[in-house]
């Protein structure tokens, strides 16, 4: 799921207990982001002179091993198939006349985050549709509930890098089947899985290789 690569960046932890043991848990920041989604879902599809909205739009990458939705797609109709540099930027639509620049816009509660996890997973979107739809897309948008505000994000090469190298992680972490020990930080108070997680808990627990290791120690002495 294209979600996990989110996941996977806030905690590896909490991508694994989603992704791998089925768990989830809501709390008050879940339902909003939920409420903020909805809001976006309903609006379905709208056309307007220049610009189409698809929302809830699923996608898929074979290339990649993706698979997921996209909170909107808007579709900007451009005067070539083609930019100057003479890369395919535009599609044709069924129904509609003319050539369509695809724009992925994701929708977050909260505001933008130190670490670039919104932005990996919005241009895990980008690559999807770029292998979908046969075009190469440069830029996209983060929406902020908070603020109220997007925030443009640019797909340039050192974010595709650090989004390939995420997707080649969680796939790992999902090929292995096992969930990472639980290291208490201070995002941990607004995860929903804390509870389940128990962070502080693990972080205490010994492994059975080092209790076993300290009782050899002991019996040397």
């Amino acid at each position: 799921m294209l979600s996990a690569l989110q996941h996977y960046l806030f905690c590896p932890r909490q991508c694994a207990l989603i992704h791998i043991e089925g768990v989830w848990s809501e709390n008050f920041l879940t339902a909003a982001g939920e409420q903020l989604h909805k809001h976006v879902d309903s609006k379905h599809r709208e056309t307007r002179r220049n610009l189409y909205l698809a929302t809830a739009l699923r996608l898929n990458s074979e290339r990649l091993g993706l698979t997921g939705v996209a909170d909107m797609v808007e579709f900007h109709l451009s005067e070539s198939a083609t930019n100057e540099n003479g890369e395919v930027i535009a599609t044709q639509l069924p129904k509609r006349n003319g050539f369509w620049c695809p724009y992925p816009v994701e929708y977050k509660r909260g505001k933008p985050k130190a670490s670039r996890a919104d932005e990996v997973q919005l241009c895990a979107q980008a690559l999807c549709l770029e292998e979908m739809l046969g075009v190469v897309i440069h830029s996209g948008a983060l929406f902020y509930g908070e603020t109220r505000r997007r925030m443009d994000v640019s797909f340039d090469e050192k974010l595709r890098i650090l989004t390939l190298q995420t997707i080649e992680n969680v796939h790992k972490l999902i090929k292995n089947g096992k969930t990472p020990s639980g290291i208490f930080e201070k995002k941990c108070k607004s995860c929903s899985l804390v509870d389940v997680c128990r962070p502080k808990e693990f972080a205490r627990c010994r492994s059975a290789k080092q209790w076993l290791t300290e009782q050899l120690r002991e019996m040397k002495k």
